[in-house]
């Protein structure tokens, strides 16, 4: 019987919001696995994962997206932290904390221009962990 493979590892995401890739990092994780699903997870109340285009502005307007949809102001009941961070308790509704890809030959399968972002707008919080699964196909 084949078993689950997982690893956490630790992401600096910083005191602003953000979206980091963690594409290669997750390659690494199934490189040589042959076939199966990688299942990416955030442990955490206030950060997402996103499969999204980077580099090119797309990251930029999620955030702005995000911040338009989730202000940092006082309407949220949540209130401990820094001004605003209740929205971030809400951003996992909309940006979940889970992905899971097909991997065939050790490879994930992204399309072209998709690369696995981890989405943190919590400055309260400047280390993630993110879990990878491998699950054998």
């Amino acid at each position: 019987m084949r078993r689950m493979r997982s690893q956490v590892i630790t992401v600096r995401t910083g005191s602003r919001p953000t979206v980091r890739d963690i594409t290669s990092e997750a390659e690494r994780f199934v490189s040589g696995a042959g076939d199966g699903l990688l299942h990416v997870f955030v442990p955490h109340a206030t950060a997402g994962l996103a499969i999204i285009e980077t580099g090119a502005g797309s990251d930029d307007d999620l955030l702005r997206a995000l911040d338009d949809l989730l202000p940092t102001d006082d309407r949220w009941r949540h209130r401990h932290g820094s001004p605003g961070h209740g929205r971030d308790h809400v951003l996992p509704a909309f940006v979940p904390p889970y992905a899971t890809l097909p991997v065939l030959d050790g490879r994930i399968q992204l399309g072209t221009w998709q690369s696995i972002c981890l989405v943190d707008t919590n400055g309260d919080n400047p280390d993630r962990q993110v879990r990878f699964s491998f699950l054998p196909g």
